[in-house]
């Protein structure tokens, strides 16, 4: 039984669509200012944990002790 070709062209149609909404959909998704928002929130959120303020904190310890060694050695 053969198709008809205005039922064809629907189908066509709706396949053209779908495709379509998928491509802006993967657009959306993969969107370098969205993607870097979205990263930026995660660090912003996880830094105001306790865990996030802890690691912040020594690593801040870390770097004033590095610094305060190098300058008493750069006097010796």
């Amino acid at each position: 039984m053969p198709r008809d070709p205005r039922q064809i062209q629907l189908e066509i149609d709706a396949a053209r669509e779908s495709l379509a909404a998928t491509l802006d959909q993967l657009t959306y998704r993969t969107s370098p200012k969205r993607l870097r928002a979205k990263g930026q929130d995660a660090v912003v959120r996880w830094l105001q944990t306790p865990v996030g303020m802890a690691a912040v904190g020594a690593v801040g310890l870390l770097v004033t002790v590095v610094v305060v060694q190098r300058v008493r050695h750069r006097n010796d």
